[in-house]
C-alpha cells in the first residue's frame, strides 16, 4: 500500500513558485498563495516566487532562470493551462523540457475529475524536467492548486513516500549532463 516510510528521514526540497496571469499581484494571488502555505506547512523551502504575464518568452526566461539556479529543486507554476487564446504555460513548459513527465496531466485530471466533473478536461496541467529541475504546472484556480498539491506533489515531493517518488530521483536527474 504506497504511503509514508516514518522510518525514513525528511527532507526538504527549495520549490519556486510562479504565477501566470494577466491579471494578479502579490496581494490578491491565492492560488499561489495556498501552494507557497502548502509547501511550506509541509516543511519545504520557499526559494522564490514570481508572477508573471501570459506570454511564452516572459514565462520561458522565468523558468530558465529558476533552471539555471542551484537554489531552486522544483518550480510549480498555476495559471495558463486552459484552452483560450492567452493561455500558453503549457507551450512556454515545453520549450524548456528535457523530459516531459507525461502521466503528471493524466493523473491530475483523473483527480480533478472528482470534483469538478468533465470539466477537468479544459485543463492542459504538465509537468517536466530540465537541468536537474522538475517543472509542474497546474491550473489557475485555488482548488486545482490544492488537489496538485493535495494528491500528486506532496507525496511525490517527500523523499519517505512509497513505493517511489521524484524526490529520491533528484541525484540522479542530470546523469545525462555529467557523462558528457
Amino acid at each position: 500500500m504506497p504511503g509514508i516510510d516514518e522510518k525514513l528521514t525528511f527532507r526538504p526540497i527549495n520549490i519556486a513558485v510562479l504565477t501566470v496571469s494577466d491579471s494578479r499581484g502579490l496581494e490578491d494571488d491565492k492560488s499561489g498563495d495556498i501552494l507557497v502555505q502548502r509547501l511550506t506547512d509541509y516543511g519545504h523551502n520557499l526559494a522564490d516566487r514570481a508572477i508573471v504575464k501570459d506570454e511564452i518568452p516572459a514565462i520561458t526566461a522565468q523558468l530558465n532562470s529558476w533552471i539555471a539556479d542551484e537554489g531552486v529543486e522544483t518550480v510549480i507554476s498555476t495559471g495558463g493551462t486552459g484552452v483560450t487564446g492567452r493561455d500558453v504555460t503549457p507551450e512556454a513548459f515545453a520549450q524548456v523540457y528535457e523530459k516531459e513527465i507525461a502521466g503528471f496531466g493524466e493523473i491530475f485530471r483523473q483527480i480533478s475529475f472528482k470534483f469538478i466533473g468533465t470539466s477537468t478536461i479544459q485543463s492542459r496541467a504538465t509537468a517536466g524536467v530540465s537541468n536537474g529541475t522538475y517543472l509542474f504546472a497546474l491550473p489557475g484556480s485555488p482548488g486545482a492548486c490544492r488537489d496538485g498539491w493535495d494528491h500528486i506533489l506532496k507525496d511525490q515531493l517527500d523523499i519517505r513516500f512509497r513505493p517511489c517518488n521524484f524526490a529520491e530521483l533528484m541525484p540522479r536527474l542530470r546523469e545525462h549532463l555529467e557523462a558528457g
